[in-house]
């Protein structure tokens, strides 16, 4: 198999930075788009009348699954910053077959066991990303790598989504087979990207006189970079929990929001939907890596996400006022969340640790507000459960959507105003 910029023996020639940024970044894609197998296909069943169960046996999954991914997230806090560069792809197989056989468990156990299968699903799945992101930290073009990795986890999702309802409508598979079936269909492929992935070189001289080296942390060298930026960072974080409730909550119970808008019997909805969302993000956070001042760039990426956050307040009073229609206004509070929820897993983070030039990597800080964000998911959903049974579900993400932005703008504005005088070359104190 012929690659350009590889070399025969499978590494990467030098001086091929243009190959080098659009394999690296579509092999990133494509590997967590295949993650998003294991993880996202039951969301496409309803899982009525579930014998024996009393409740909505879909929502505790969900929380279940959450659960394991949200422990993972303060697990991977430590794991992904001291994990060095060899480890990551036998780390990346391992996690991928334990949360394929947890599918296999959820298929054959009785519904109140498969609770705890679809939990130890959630657990090796919230590593996954820390551990494909380390592979294009710390380069000129990590911004660009880092928007096509970027939108795996919004076209993926429906994409997924699309295919496990495909198997149950054309090929009648129960909701509970449907998941390790879809699984199936991709375990090879995310094990052959994986492998291509592996093969990247580490970044260059150039890459590191522009980013700043990113090497393995300690727990003194987390604490202090912690302690630097800390009122900054504790803004940044409360921004991305909301924006994680808002985009978690979209994606998880799209069907429903779907299905209250009479679009739930046409599988391909989950598909159609994102692909405006994945066209626009990739546009906007892949023209970021032409800004080369690092303090510029952290600044025009909060611009970014609060362009993102007003975007969700509009949609939602344009569809609350019956200007908009439910399609549209689902598709556009897609754009807006991912466009604030994006520059945090692979943008943001990155330019702070370029402009504070401090020994780090993106993976701790991403895992430190992933951490955060996932538990306020957690709450939102156990809120969500006891809600009245007339509580609709997009009368209810209405107004999650809506009150959160209108939060998340506010402790952006602050975090934008400390980062610039705080990392202003003519204030920042060393």
């Amino acid at each position: 198999m012929k690659i350009p910029g590889f070399r025969p023996s499978g590494t990467w020639r030098p001086g091929h930075t243009r190959s080098l940024t659009l394999m690296a970044g579509g092999l990133a894609f494509l590997v967590y788009s295949c993650m998003y197998a294991f993880r996202k296909p039951f969301t496409a069943a309803a899982f009525d009348k579930v014998p024996g169960f009393d409740g909505d046996y879909k929502l505790w999954l969900v929380l279940a699954q959450l659960a394991g991914y949200t422990m993972s997230k303060f697990w991977g806090i430590r794991l992904i910053s001291e994990m060095p560069p060899h480890r990551r792809a036998p780390v990346l197989t391992f996690l991928i077959l334990l949360a394929w056989l947890s599918l296999l468990g959820f298929a054959l156990a009785p519904p109140i066991w498969g609770l705890s299968f679809m939990l130890l699903n959630g657990v090796p799945l919230g590593l996954v990303w820390g551990l494909v992101f380390s592979y294009l930290e710390g380069r000129r073009t990590t911004e660009l790598m880092g928007a096509m990795l970027s939108i795996s986890f919004i076209f993926s999702s429906g994409f997924v989504k699309s295919v496990g309802s495909w198997l149950m409508i054309r090929w009648q598979i129960s909701e509970y087979w449907m998941p390790f079936l879809t699984g199936a269909l991709f375990i090879g492929p995310f094990l052959f990207f994986t492998y291509w992935l592996n093969r990247m070189p580490p970044p260059d001289a150039k890459d590191q006189a522009l980013r700043s080296p990113r090497t393995p942390m300690s727990k003194v060298e987390r604490r202090d970079f912690l302690a630097a930026f800390l009122p900054g960072i504790t803004a940044l974080v409360i921004g991305y929990v909301i924006l994680s409730i808002g985009r978690d909550f979209r994606d998880n119970f799209a069907a429903e929001l779907f299905r209250e808008n009479g679009f739930g019997s046409v599988p391909a909805v989950f598909t159609a939907t994102e692909i405006p969302v994945s066209l626009v993000v990739l546009a906007s956070m892949g023209l970021l890596f032409l800004i080369r001042d690092n303090v510029k760039a952290l600044l025009v990426n909060q611009i970014v996400v609060l362009s993102g956050l007003a975007l969700v307040l509009a949609a939602g009073f344009l569809f609350w006022t019956g200007i908009l229609p439910a399609l549209g206004w689902i598709t556009l509070t897609g754009v807006g969340f991912y466009l604030g929820y994006v520059p945090f897993n692979c943008l943001l983070f990155e330019r702070l640790i370029a402009a504070a030039r401090r020994p780090a990597n993106a993976g701790f800080l991403i895992y430190v507000a992933d951490a955060l964000g996932y538990l306020g998911v957690v709450g939102v959903y156990l809120f969500r459960m006891f809600q009245p049974a007339g509580v609709h579900w997009t009368r209810f993400f209405l107004v999650l959507s809506m009150g959160g932005a209108v939060v998340a703008i506010l402790v952006m504005l602050y975090s934008q105003m400390y980062f610039n005088k705080k990392l202003n070359p003519n204030s920042y104190e060393k």
